[in-house]
C-alpha cells in the first residue's frame, strides 16, 4: 500500500512518513505536544514551505553559487567526521560485573557522609551578630530572632536549613557546623556572605550508598570512560596511518 501524501509543494510528495521523520527529530519534550492536529499541521506547513524555498534556489542557481558549495563541502566534512567518529564508540558495551567492580574498587565514592541539621541566622554587620547573640541567651529563641533579624530566606522556617552533608556549605559554616556543640549558639561565623549564628540541632553519619542506587550512574561513567579511550586511541591510530604535522598557532 502506497504512502498516505499530505501535500504536495513544488512538485514533491510530502508523505506522512516523512512528516513523522520530522518530530522525531524535535526534543522528547516537544513530542509529546505533536499528537495535536494543530501542531502537526504547523509542522507541516513548515515542510511545505521548506520545499518551496527549495525550488525557489534550484530556480535561481543558488545551489550553483561558490558561497553554496563551499557551504556544502564543510557540512558534508562535519557530517562525514561526526559518523566516522560516531561509528567508533557506538558499540561500546558495560556489563553489570564491571559496574561491581568499579563499586569495590571505588568505596571512597560511595561512603556514608556526616550529615549536620542546624539553624543559622545571617545578618550584615558583626556587631548586629553579637547583639543577637545576646539576646538569645537572655531568652529569646533562636527561631523568633532568625524571623526578626536574619537576611536568609530560610528565615521564614526560624532560620532551619535542614539536613546537609559535608560539602554542601561553604568552608567557613561547614567547620563550625560539624565541630562544634551541638544544641549551642556559634559564632558569629564570617563567611562571604555575612555572618552567621549557628545552632546545630543533630549530627548524624548516614548510610552508604548500595550498588543498586548508583548502578545507573556507575554505567552511565564506565560507558563514557570507555567511549574517551576508544575515541582518544582512534585518534592516535589515524594520526600514524594518514600523518599529522602542528604548525606554530
Amino acid at each position: 500500500m502506497s504512502e498516505k501524501i499530505l501535500a504536495v509543494a513544488a512538485g514533491h510528495e510530502i508523505t506522512e512518513q516523512e512528516l513523522s521523520d520530522v518530530i522525531d527529530n524535535y526534543p522528547p519534550e516537544q513530542q509529546i505536544h505533536m499528537s495535536d492536529l494543530k501542531a502537526r499541521q504547523q509542522v507541516l506547513d513548515q515542510l511545505i514551505a521548506f520545499h518551496l524555498f527549495h525550488k525557489m534556489a534550484v530556480e535561481e542557481k543558488i545551489t550553483e553559487s561558490q558561497e553554496y558549495l563551499n557551504l556544502a563541502e564543510k557540512l558534508n566534512t562535519e557530517l562525514a567526521s561526526q559518523m566516522a567518529a560516531a561509528s567508533v564508540v557506538e558499540n561500546i558495551s558495560v556489563n553489570e560485573e564491571e559496574e561491581k567492580h568499579f563499586y569495590r574498587e571505588n568505596p571512597h565514592l560511595f561512603a556514608p557522609k556526616a550529615q549536620a541539621s542546624a539553624r543559622h541566622i545571617l545578618v550584615a554587620e558583626e556587631e548586629l551578630a553579637l547583639r543577637v547573640a545576646k539576646e538569645i541567651a537572655e531568652g529569646l529563641s533562636f527561631a523568633e530572632a532568625a524571623r526578626t533579624y536574619s537576611t536568609c530566606p530560610s528565615r521564614d522556617r526560624g532560620g532551619d536549613l535542614g539536613y546537609f552533608s559535608k560539602g554542601q556549605m561553604v568552608p567557613e559554616f561547614e567547620k563550625a557546623a560539624f565541630a562544634g556543640e551541638l544544641n549551642q549558639v556559634l559564632g558569629p561565623v564570617k563567611t562571604q556572605f555575612g555572618y552567621h549564628l549557628i545552632l546545630v540541632e543533630d549530627r548524624k553519619e548516614g548510610e552508604a550508598l548500595a550498588f543498586e542506587q548508583v548502578q545507573s550512574q556507575i554505567h552511565q561513567q564506565l560507558i563514557q570512560s570507555k567511549q574517551r579511550r576508544a575515541y582518544d586511541e582512534k585518534v592516535k591510530e589515524l594520526a600514524e596511518k594518514y600523518g599529522v604535522e602542528r604548525k606554530e598557532a
